[in-house]
């Protein structure tokens, strides 16, 4: 390592004796770490073990960048891009990697002596993976609980002006085959900017705002009652995403950026808005977004501001208290509704021990609407232990059927009545333990780790009656070639509260009550070093009142490091009484060419018999300098009978500048 008054500076030597070609996935940036021989740095300005930034560079130079987050212990955020430059030489033996990071595309404090560090290295062709701080057997190489110490002659400086501003300009020709039946042609011009107020705090300015860059969500099969959970892959939301993010649960967030700019699955231009965040100091992060959506798109879509405040204060080594505020605010004629609005106010406390082995959280949460009955809030308790051979968990949420998160995700507090058409609410209580051992062998010449798990998930209404169940065993056995095979058995207990199809087909509906029904499976995952890989899984068991039989099929072939090719096939087969039965595809065919570091092409097939659609997404992307991209998106949608629905191509330019 050395530095100047601008960069950081990284070498490092990767020596190898064994023959054959080195295991890369793609040209493409971003490439998966775990599956990809590589070069890796982990830094933590703050040196407080809970958040920071990733470089990854491997034997063809490709580079991979993100944000660790809560701890790190979950691995690295890619969805952030920052500019830093990097080169790669092989040689016999060898190969040699140098880095460039500029200190305006990190965050930092400049009176700050000593930054948590460490170094990975993925060596595939051995299969091993090493690095320069010891990390626990069983934790995520860039877990920030494990860093060593970067200890500086004179603190980095302030890094001075660093002003970046992202204009973009997009047109597109579109046409609607089923509603309007015409061609449109949209254009836009927008334009993002980002401002470093100081070295760690940043400010985030967009206007007119455009996410057409970003590619398709892959299509999932819902055989539940529940909403399914997308991530969000929008830039603007993504750095400090986990500031606002991080609040609640999975399954109970008080803000999920996705609902803004976003109704019903359709697009509502954003106007314009801006976001405040990064660390005050070592133990004080902040965060401040406000985001003012157009009404009228789609039709009778009302304008509408979305603001998020959130506080968040360090204790202990690595744990933290945080406090948030959303506020979703109708507007009419430009002037707020005030009898339409919806607010939540939280209090969060995250426990991340020092050794990593301890992770919990705590939170209380209340929402504010007109017409507010009762109480209205949320609670739940996480706490897990982990460590090189015990993995054990404790879960238990609470949800009023009162508390409303109209900017979060919460999929089981509403449940649609298929035979009244109306939305109900409710009230439940979810406890959730778990259990994991693993056995190390000694020799450790075919298998890496095996052992058995054990998982409850229940649910249960307000008067503690048991609505849903799921009791999991497994045993799961981890090969050192990197294969995967796990069998197991599932337990089942779901109250169906009103006639209802459980095959989801337009079948005649199976009557309401409580079911108890099993099933058994077994999932093998093939060696991820080889150039053709794949994964295949079976379910067998009854389903209700009737049987089901779930297969999952995927291929992948690396034609290294310039083309990847796979295809991911899932049916489930759905018999009842009575002769209704259902029958449920998905396909996904998936091409993804990387003529050289900076020129893609991405084309996506997916064929969903449940959505009843066949969609074609082809995506071309030019990086023709750092962070700025040419991209041409054509995008196609048919039905069943392959009758066209909607067809679009869209032509989008973004430049990075930085001033």
């Amino acid at each position: 390592l050395t530095y100047d008054d601008k960069n950081l500076y990284v070498a490092a030597i990767c020596y190898d004796d064994v023959d054959g070609k080195y295991v890369i996935q793609s040209l493409k940036r971003d490439f998966s770490f775990p599956v990809s021989d590589a070069f890796a740095i982990f830094i933590d300005p703050f040196d407080d073990g809970a958040n920071g930034f990733s470089f990854s560079v491997n034997p063809l130079g490709v580079q991979r960048e993100g944000t660790l987050e809560n701890g790190g212990g979950f691995g690295v955020t890619t969805a952030w891009d920052n500019r830093w430059f990097s080169e790669v030489k092989i040689e016999n033996g060898k190969w040699v990697v140098e880095m460039k990071i500029p200190f305006k595309s990190i965050r930092y404090k400049s009176d700050i002596s000593e930054w948590g560090i460490n170094f990975a290295r993925n060596d595939l062709k051995q299969n091993e993976s090493s690095t320069w701080s010891w990390v626990q057997r069983g934790q995520n190489v860039a877990n920030l609980a494990y860093t060593g110490k970067l200890i500086w002659d004179a603190p980095p400086k302030k890094a001075g002006a660093n002003i970046s501003l992202i204009p973009y300009g997009i047109v597109g020709v579109n046409h609607d085959y089923e509603v309007e039946k015409k061609t449109k042609v949209p254009w836009n011009l927008g334009l993002d900017a980002k401002i470093a107020i100081t070295s760690s705090l940043n400010l985030d300015l967009t206007i007119r705002p455009d996410f057409s860059q970003v590619e398709v969500d892959r299509q999932l099969t819902n055989l539940t009652r529940f909403s399914l959970f997308f991530p969000e892959q929008r830039q603007f939301f993504i750095e400090n995403s986990d500031l606002f993010a991080r609040f609640g649960f999975s399954r109970i967030r008080p803000f999920f950026s996705r609902r803004i700019g976003l109704e019903n699955g359709q697009p509502v231009p954003i106007l314009g808005g801006f976001r405040l965040s990064g660390k005050v100091n070592q133990n004080w992060r902040i965060g401040f977004m406000s985001i003012q959506t157009e009404g009228g798109v789609p039709q009778e879509t009302q304008s509408q501001n979305f603001t998020v405040a959130a506080l968040q204060r360090r204790v202990f080594k690595r744990s933290n208290i945080g406090m948030i505020f959303v506020n979703k605010q109708a507007f009419d004629n430009f002037k707020p509704a005030w009898s339409d609005y919806n607010r939540l106010l939280g209090l969060d406390f995250d426990l991340a021990s020092a050794n990593g082995k301890w992770g919990g959280k705590a939170f209380y949460h209340h929402s504010f609407s007109p017409n507010d009955k009762a109480f209205v809030g949320a609670n739940a308790t996480w706490l897990m232990y982990n460590s090189a051979n015990v993995t054990a968990q404790w879960n238990h949420e609470y949800v009023n059927k009162n508390y409303t998160a109209e900017v979060g995700f919460i999929p089981r507090l509403s449940r649609f009545n298929q035979e009244t058409q109306k939305i109900e609410k409710n009230s439940y209580w979810r406890l959730e333990p778990s259990f994991s051992y693993k056995f190390f062998p000694k020799n450790g010449n075919v298998v890496n780790w095996h052992g058995p798990t054990i998982y409850y998930d229940g649910f249960f209404d307000e008067n503690f009656s048991e609505t849903d169940r799921k009791i999991y065993l497994a045993y799961k056995v981890k090969f050192t070639n990197t294969s995967y095979l796990e069998a197991g058995y599932n337990e089942y207990f779901t109250k169906l509260f009103y006639n209802t199809d459980v095959t989801f087909t337009n079948q005649t509906p199976i009557s309401k009550g409580g079911y108890n029904y099993r099933d058994g499976y077994l999932f093998y995952k093939t060696n991820v070093r080889k150039r053709l890989t794949g994964s295949a899984s079976a379910n067998v068991g009854s389903y209700y009142s009737g049987t089901k039989f779930t297969s999952n099929i995927t291929f992948g072939y690396r034609a290294q490091p310039f083309a990847i090719l796979s295809v991911a096939y899932e049916q489930n087969q759905i018999w009842l009484p009575n002769g209704r039965k259902g029958s449920l595809h998905l396909i996904g065919p998936k091409f993804e060419f990387s003529f050289t570091r900076s020129v893609f092409l991405t084309t996506f097939f997916q064929y969903n018999t449940q959505a009843d659609n066949f969609n074609i997404n082809a995506r071309f992307q030019w990086r023709f300098k750092p962070m700025s991209d040419l991209y041409l998106v054509y995008t196609d949608n048919y039905d069943q009978t392959l009758s066209v629905t909607n067809r679009a191509v869209v032509l989008k330019l973004i430049w990075w500048v930085t001033l």
